[in-house]
């Protein structure tokens, strides 16, 4: 991982014309981490979304639910239609192992065996994904079932939504082991089973790390993936698009050609040139600041501190911000904190006491 730390530098210079395309008719290439638009097409255009709602269903899954636990068919499965991992009532199989057939094979059955299972219902499963989808910041979208079918109530959303949520899901370890998988095998009481994913990106672009297809008659082709190179987690979108394959491909290809992954903050303890206010005492940060930049943006890169000149603090304190800028162009912000040093002493303050003495 590349780092910058650049004070305060300002240059107006003139950003080149990228030359990113898709077929699409809605479609965004967005950094994983940092939630940066790198490439966008209608990225708001909201239509039905048909299977890539199942990754809400998996992420969703995974923070309510003990993943391990098996569970047993019921006859919730008698509702599904279209795709499914044909598991069968009295089955017995985890959480984790429906995850996999509902992420790699796009099972229908499984959305509803884990609804019922996780939440109790189909109902209150999608009350919690209209939740999530709220507090992840989805202002397009409105989840209708678990599935993605839409030949009753289907579920709607955007490029930019559907980037969000990829984003916000491969944040968590498990949800990426499973997008990842090219295979899984699980053994039941009733049957053997052996599913590869869907995902062809998979196998054909050797960066891809994740992602969820989708198809309906209505919504037409839909496809969500993930790739990484040299720190550069990136995600895209395509919403109805007849050559998803290769656009996602070319987008990918064209991003880590023109971006680098720079970490601009490092977490830990910081110095401010010029502080004087907190001078005995430690700064620090609690995360990274992490951004793709193009090489000609990168000698734009400023930051400004802005500290609050508390009387009365304690450690841990929130005492300020670190401000991100590239040229005038405010991308991000990370809180400051405070350590206290009880015998953290300037020089000064040492020679003065040996005359106080």
């Amino acid at each position: 991982m590349k780092k910058i730390l650049f004070l305060i530098i300002i240059l107006l210079i003139p950003w080149p014309v990228m030359a990113f395309s898709s077929n699409a008719k809605g479609a965004i290439l967005m950094d994983t981490d940092s939630r940066r638009v790198l490439y966008a097409k209608n990225a708001h255009y909201v239509q039905s979304v048909a299977s890539i709602s199942k990754i809400m269903t998996a992420i969703v899954a995974i923070e309510n639910a003990n993943i391990k636990k098996t569970v047993t068919v019921g006859d919730e499965i008698l509702k599904a239609y279209g795709s499914g991992i044909y598991v069968k009532q009295g089955e017995k199989i985890s959480l984790e192992d429906l995850l996999y057939g509902l992420m790699l094979r796009s099972g229908n059955d499984a959305a509803l065996v884990i609804a019922k299972n996780v939440s109790g219902s189909t109902e209150k499963f999608v009350e919690k994904m209209n939740e999530t989808a709220k507090k992840i910041g989805m202002t397009d979208t409105t989840f209708n079932n678990p599935s993605g079918l839409d030949e009753e109530k289907g579920n709607f959303s955007s490029a930019y939504d559907m980037a969000l949520l990829m984003s916000y899901a491969m944040q968590n370890e498990t949800f990426k082991t499973i997008t990842g998988t090219k295979s899984h095998t699980v053994e039941t009481n009733k049957n053997v089973y052996k599913w590869t994913n869907k995902n062809k990106l998979l196998t054909r672009y050797k960066y891809t790390t994740g992602g969820k297809t989708g198809f309906t008659k209505k919504a037409k082709r839909t496809l969500v993936t993930s790739a990484s190179k040299d720190d550069l987690n990136l995600t895209v979108v395509t919403i109805n698009d007849g050559d998803d394959w290769n656009d996602h491909e070319a987008l990918y290809e064209e991003a880590f050609e023109k971006y680098t992954a720079y970490t601009i903050l490092d977490k830990g303890d910081i110095s401010i040139l010029g502080e004087t206010y907190y001078k005995n005492n430690t700064l620090y940060l609690k995360n990274d600041f992490k951004y793709p930049l193009l090489k000609a943006e990168t000698e734009a890169v400023n930051l400004k501190f802005k500290l609050d000149k508390k009387r009365n603090y304690k450690t841990g304190d929130k005492v300020g911000m670190a401000d991100v800028y590239i040229g005038d162009k405010k991308i991000g912000s990370e809180s400051i904190y405070v350590k206290k040093e009880k015998n953290k002493e300037t020089l000064w303050n040492k020679i003065k006491s040996w005359f106080d003495d």
